[in-house]
């Protein structure tokens, strides 16, 4: 007797429609202009540069939010330079990062500043810094055109051995649980994997921040060690698994992107040459690019036809106090140093800016 063939879920057809568009669109693998880059490859003596790149994210997610950069790179290299990718705790813990990066231990990363104790003082901006953003273009328009690339780029200088590279988006922040959020009330006690900022932020309405490797969130949230996380937005959690564990998506979002960062050993970074250095510039802005589109397109879809994940609401006028408290957050972290204060001016000179625009900047 023949067994039936099970239909797809509906948020695995999303799933696998989306994987299926970035790889058709030449987003998905070695689509770097190959060709145009391409040249004989002139190896070094010694044979081909070779990196070791460590990314904040366990393999599922690393598959698209870091995997086809690499890959794009190192087929476009040609030879003469090779990144092995590391997924996240597969070489280092994820809170060693940033030393191991600096002593060489590895060459390069890809973390938020935040979670991987980033020491200059204005890590508490990587990850989700709350009400920050509305959406992932607000990102790169902060770096671009309010002065926060020269803000990362002068704290970096005065680390040494670090070269900070590039900021893009990621996903919005979400709260998934195994019982539901319907109220400030229902987040007392709730223990939730999450980025520190976010996490330090929420603290104050009774949620508790709990640290464990990125690999094990599932099990803990399986044994009771967790009741949910606050790590990502609804894509990460239906890619990674984690929606088939949490019963319950809470909608209030407490920022619309996720700051991260690519950085460099110093050293490692001025021993590769400088056309291969423009290389590695292009598929981060590639990866960047992927990344929107991904997360943009996925998250609404699977917010309307993702099934496995009951949606939820904190009252309006609860909800209000949250963002009210937030800007008291901004100002306390703006007072903590001159450089954290001129990253919070520029937010608030762009939300002015974004409101004042209107449709379809802010509604």
């Amino acid at each position: 007797m023949t067994k039936p063939k099970k239909s797809p879920s509906t948020s695995e057809t999303i799933l696998a429609s989306r994987r299926t568009f970035l790889r058709k669109a030449g987003l998905g693998g070695a689509a770097v202009a190959g060709s145009a880059l391409a040249a004989p490859a002139v190896l070094a003596q010694n044979g081909p540069i070779k990196w070791r790149l460590q990314t904040y994210s366990g393999a599922p997610l690393g598959a698209h939010v870091i995997k086809p950069q690499i890959d794009a790179f190192n087929a476009a290299a040609n030879g003469e330079m090779e990144i092995e990718l590391y997924y996240a705790d597969q070489l280092v813990p994820t809170g060693e990062l940033f030393r191991a990066m600096q002593n060489g231990t590895i060459d390069a990363v890809q973390s938020d500043e935040a979670t991987m104790a980033s020491p200059v003082d204005i890590s508490v901006f990587g990850g989700y810094f709350p009400f920050a953003t509305r959406y992932s273009l607000d990102v790169p328009s902060l770096f671009r055109y309010y002065g926060l690339q020269e803000i990362w780029e002068e704290a970096y200088s005065e680390v040494d051995n670090v070269t900070w590279l590039s900021a893009g988006a990621w996903d919005p922040l979400h709260i998934f649980t195994k019982d539901p959020i319907r109220s400030l009330a229902d987040m007392r006690g709730k223990r939730v994997f999450g980025v520190p900022t976010a996490g330090r932020f929420l603290s104050r309405y009774g949620l508790i921040p709990v640290t464990v490797p990125w690999d094990d969130v599932e099990v803990a949230l399986q044994t009771g060690e967790l009741d949910g996380v606050a790590w990502c937005g609804f894509t990460e959690a239906y890619e990674v698994g984690w929606a088939d564990i949490c019963n319950y998506a809470l909608t209030n979002s407490v920022t619309g992107a996720w700051f991260g960062s690519y950085f460099a050993n110093t050293e490692s970074w001025n021993k590769v040459p400088p056309h291969l250095q423009e290389l590695f510039r292009i598929t981060i802005d590639q990866s960047h690019y992927y990344r929107a589109v991904w997360y943009w397109g996925g998250e609404a879809k699977l917010r309307v036809e993702g099934e496995k994940m009951e949606l939820t609401s904190i009252p309006a006028d609860e909800w209000a106090q949250v963002v009210s408290d937030a800007a008291g957050f901004w100002d306390e972290i703006a007072a903590s140093s001159d450089r954290a204060g001129r990253v919070v001016e520029a937010f608030k000179t762009y939300s002015d800016t974004m409101e004042k625009a209107g449709y379809p900047y802010r509604t």
